[in-house]
């Protein structure tokens, strides 16, 4: 006999429609008769998800952190190469104002020059500088920088000219103990990068360290009272009466950057009966 098909879906369904009503009279149940229950459980639920949930915001935070310190890392490179940005315009600033006030200060015509080159890797030390010929520089010319002495013009081109420093084994200079008006002669040992030594000066005198060293006035070549350096040390040598004075140079080489080259020579008449003085006594001539 055929079934309705009341009966069949009946047969279908009944075990989900049993299911339903179960689980709709267990929970309601549930509710309204056990609630001290629902909330146990509901803190066990919490007390196992909280510690996990804390574990994800955490990793969440450390990555923020991350990103966060990446952002300011590169934010404190840049704030530190414009802080050495604007320390070095400040120095090239002073430096300038330096270069300009120094220039009214001069008596003699000059001309500024750029030093483009420097050989200071052996006893025969040379600087190159952008003025030459054209610009009326002429070999023997004193340079300078707001400082001290620098050198002299040792060979002129069209453009460029080659500067003999200080720091140079062939270069000497008269130089005066500023408080002593002690003279003595200024040279390099071809040894003591970044020192001079001075010569000739009694060693009965007080020198002492921190005085001053400038152009004498019998120089030939550099105006009197030029800075040369100042006294770092100063000793006798066995067999000698006169110091052997160590001097910090007042133009250091290595901080050289520009010049004044002073156009004025030493006199030719000068120069003439020097030389003549010099070679008659090495050929013994009267």
């Amino acid at each position: 006999m055929t079934s309705s098909p009341a009966a069949q879906f009946w047969l279908r369904s009944r075990d989900y429609l049993l299911l339903a009503v179960l689980v709709i009279v267990c929970t309601t149940i549930f509710v309204s008769r056990n609630r001290p229950v629902l909330r146990e459980a509901r803190a066990i639920a919490l007390a196992i998800t909280g510690p996990v949930e804390g574990v994800f915001s955490d990793i969440g935070r450390f990555r923020r952190s991350l990103s966060e310190n990446e952002r300011l890392r590169a934010q404190t490179v840049d704030l530190s190469t414009e802080v050495a940005r604007l320390r070095e315009a400040r120095a090239e600033n002073a430096r300038l104002r330096g270069l300009l006030g120094f220039a009214d200060s001069l008596q003699v015509p000059y001309r500024v020059a750029r030093v483009v080159t420097k050989d200071l890797t052996q006893q025969a030390n040379f600087l190159t500088i952008d003025v030459g010929s054209r610009d009326s520089i002429q070999v023997g010319m004193p340079v300078i920088d707001e400082r001290g002495i620098v050198g002299k013009v040792f060979l002129v081109g069209g453009r460029h000219s080659v500067v003999m420093p200080h720091q140079n084994t062939q270069f000497s200079v008269p130089g005066t103990l500023d408080a002593l008006g002690l003279d003595g002669v200024v040279t390099w040992d071809g040894r003591s990068s970044g020192r001079l030594t001075m010569e000739y000066v009694p060693k009965t005198e007080p020198v002492e360290r921190g005085m001053l060293v400038v152009t004498s006035p019998y120089s030939g070549v550099f105006p009197a009272g030029v800075p040369i350096g100042r006294v770092d040390s100063a000793y006798a040598a066995a067999g000698r009466n006169d110091y052997l004075i160590d001097l910090v140079p007042a133009a250091p080489l290595s901080e050289v950057g520009y010049v004044y080259v002073l156009l004025s020579v030493p006199d030719p008449e000068i120069e003439t009966l020097l030389e003549a003085a010099r070679d008659s006594l090495t050929t013994g001539g009267g």
